[in-house]
C-alpha cells in the first residue's frame, strides 16, 4: 500500500536587516565616543580639576608624557625650560612690523624712538638662551651720491653691537641691517645720518621688523588657560577649550538627531504620495482590474518617494507572492503608523472578502485627512519657531555686546585701584568694587548660551513635530552659530588674556634735522 505523500512546510523566520537602525544607532556610538573626547579636554583644562602646580591637567599629562619632565607633576610652575621641552607649550616668537611707508623727507639727520619687548632675562633660569632678532629694510632717494650711515643705538646713544651700516644714496637705494639679537625691556633708538652735513637725503622709507618672546606658552594665556594655536595670521583660536564645551553637546545631540530627521522626512515625503496611490488602486479595481495587474500597471505611474515602494510591490506579486503579504511587507518596509493603519484595514478587508474599493477609498481619504492636519499643525507653529530663533538671537546678541564692550569697560574703570583701596578695585564711598576679569565673565556668558540653545532648540523642535530628535537638530544649530559669534565677534586677545603688540611705542615721527653724534 503506497505511503501518502505529507507536505512539509519550513518556516524561516529570519531577522530582518533594518539599515536604518543599525545606521542610527553606529551614528550614535560614533558621536558619543567623539562628545565624550571632546567634554574630556575641555573639562581638563577648564579648571574645574585643579592641579598642584595651578596648570591645566591636559598639558601636564600631555607634557609629562612627551617629555618624561616631572616638573608637571610636582607641585611648583613648571620652569620656562620645562615649557620650552614641551611641544605644545613653547614660547613662539610674536612678530612687530613697524613700517613708515610715507617715509622721512628731507634731512640730513632723523631718528625714531623705540621699545622693544620681551620676556625678563634675569628671570630666566640659567642655561636658557632667549634671542630676540630684528631686521631692517629700506629705500634712501637722494639727487646726489651721499654717504649716510642707519645704526639702533641705546639710551646713551651708543651703537647696539652689530646693528649699523653704511650707504651711498642715489647710487645704491636699497639699504638694510639686521641684528642677531636686541635685548628686551629698553627703549632704543633707529635713526639715520648723512657723513657731510651740507648733503640732504630726499626720502626714506623702511620696515622695522622685530621678534620678541613674552614668556608665555602661544597656546596659553597669562593665567594658564588652553587657547589652542592661531588660525594663520588671524587672532582666530579655534582650538581655545571653550569651543569643546559647546562641541561637547553639539556632538552628542546633532549627528544621531540630524540622521533621524533625514529619515523621518524621507518617511513623511512617502506618506505625502501614499493616499494617491490608494485612490488610484480604488479606481483601478473599479474598472475591473485585478489587484495584481493593478499594481503592476500602477509601477509605471509617478508617485515621488514612493515609485520604490511600488516597483517592489509589483515585483514581489510577478514572483507569486499574494497580494495580502505584499501590502504587508510594503507597511513593515514604509513603518509608519499611518501607512501601517490604512494596509491593516485593506489587508482585513481582503481577507473577508468585502469591497475593497470603499475600503481603499476611505483608508486614502483617511490619511489624506492625517497629512493636512499635521501640515496645519507645523504652519500654525511655524510662527512659534520663528519667535524661538529670534529670540534666541537676540539673547546671543546682548550676550555679545555685553562681553565685548560693557564687562571689558568696567574692568578698565576699576583696574587702577582708587583711593583708600588696593590695586585689586575702586572705592565708591563706602562701597568697593573689585576688580573683575573679563575672561571669567566670558566663559559664564559662553556657558550660558549654549545652555540657552539646549532649552531653546529642544523647545522649538517638540512644538514643531512632537519629536525629541528634532528639538535636538534646532539645539545644535543653535550651538554652531554661538560658536560661530564667540570666535568671530568674543573671543578677542583682550578678553581671552592673550597681550598683542600693534607696535614697538615707536616715536610718531623723526626727530628734527639735526647732527646726531658720531658712531
Amino acid at each position: 500500500m503506497a505511503r501518502k505523500k505529507q507536505k512539509i512546510v519550513v518556516d524561516l523566520d529570519l531577522p530582518k536587516d533594518d539599515p536604518t537602525t543599525r545606521n542610527f544607532y553606529l551614528i550614535l556610538a560614533i558621536s558619543i565616543l567623539l562628545g565624550t573626547a571632546s567634554g574630556l579636554f575641555w573639562v581638563t583644562n577648564s579648571g574645574f580639576l585643579p592641579t598642584p602646580n595651578g596648570e591645566p591637567m591636559f598639558t601636564n599629562l600631555a607634557c609629562s608624557t612627551m617629555t618624561g619632565n616631572p616638573e608637571f607633576n610636582g607641585p611648583m610652575t613648571p620652569s620656562y625650560a620645562a615649557n620650552q621641552s614641551c611641544s605644545i607649550l613653547k614660547d613662539e616668537a610674536q612678530v612687530i612690523v613697524w613700517e613708515e611707508s610715507d617715509g622721512w623727507e628731507s634731512f640730513d639727520r632723523a631718528a625714531a624712538s623705540f621699545d622693544m619687548p620681551g620676556v625678563n632675562r634675569e628671570t630666566l633660569p640659567a642655561g636658557v638662551v632667549v634671542m630676540q632678532p630684528v631686521t631692517v629694510t629700506c629705500t634712501v632717494d637722494a639727487k646726489e651720491p651721499t654717504p649716510y650711515t642707519i645704526a639702533i643705538r641705546d639710551k646713551w646713544k651708543n651703537p647696539v653691537p652689530g646693528a649699523s651700516a653704511r650707504g651711498i644714496a642715489g647710487l645704491d637705494d636699497d639699504c638694510g641691517l639686521t641684528v642677531a639679537d636686541l635685548e628686551p625691556g629698553q627703549r632704543y633708538e633707529f635713526g639715520i645720518w648723512t657723513d657731510d652735513r651740507d648733503q640732504y637725503i630726499d626720502r626714506m622709507t623702511f620696515t622695522f621688523t622685530a621678534e620678541y618672546y613674552d614668556g608665555i606658552p602661544d597656546n596659553m594665556n597669562n593665567k594658564s588657560l588652553w587657547l589652542g594655536p592661531t588660525l594663520g595670521n588671524t587672532q582666530l583660536r579655534p582650538m581655545i577649550f571653550l569651543n569643546f564645551f559647546g562641541l561637547t553637546f553639539f556632538l552628542f545631540i546633532f549627528p544621531a538627531s540630524y540622521y533621524a530627521e533625514r529619515v523621518a522626512l524621507a518617511r513623511n515625503e512617502k506618506e505625502e504620495k501614499f493616499p494617491d496611490f490608494l485612490r488610484d488602486l480604488a479606481e483601478y479595481w473599479k474598472g475591473g482590474l485585478s489587484m495584481t495587474v493593478a499594481v503592476q500597471t500602477l509601477a509605471t505611474s509617478e508617485y515621488g518617494a514612493l515609485n520604490d515602494e511600488v516597483r517592489k510591490m509589483s515585483s514581489q506579486l510577478s514572483w507569486g507572492v499574494k497580494f495580502g503579504d505584499v501590502i504587508l511587507l510594503f507597511a513593515e518596509r514604509v513603518g509608519t503608523p499611518l501607512v501601517k493603519r490604512a494596509i491593516s484595514l485593506i489587508s482585513e478587508a481582503d481577507r473577508a472578502g468585502g469591497k475593497i474599493s470603499d475600503i481603499l477609498i476611505t483608508a486614502a481619504n483617511d490619511s489624506r485627512e492625517i497629512k493636512f492636519l499635521e501640515g496645519e499643525r507645523q504652519r500654525a507653529i511655524g510662527s512659534y519657531i520663528a519667535v524661538i530663533w529670534t529670540s534666541y538671537g537676540v539673547f546671543l546678541g546682548v550676550i555679545v555686546v555685553l562681553a565685548k564692550v560693557f564687562i571689558p569697560a568696567i574692568a578698565d574703570s576699576n583696574s587702577g585701584g582708587g583711593e583708600g583701596g588696593d590695586s585689586g578695585g575702586q572705592n565708591i564711598g563706602n562701597m568697593q568694587i573689585r576688580a573683575i576679569d573679563p575672561l571669567f565673565f566670558l566663559t559664564i556668558f559662553y556657558y550660558g548660551v549654549t545652555m540657552q540653545a539646549m532649552g531653546n532648540g529642544a523647545m522649538a523642535g517638540l512644538m514643531a513635530t512632537g519629536r525629541i530628535t528634532s528639538g535636538f537638530k534646532h539645539s545644535g544649530m543653535m550651538i554652531v552659530l554661538a560658536i560661530l559669534v564667540f570666535n568671530l565677534i568674543a573671543f578677542s586677545p583682550d578678553l581671552i588674556g592673550v597681550q598683542v603688540l600693534d607696535g614697538l611705542n615707536q616715536s610718531t615721527e623723526p626727530y628734527a634735522p639735526t647732527r646726531l653724534s658720531a658712531v
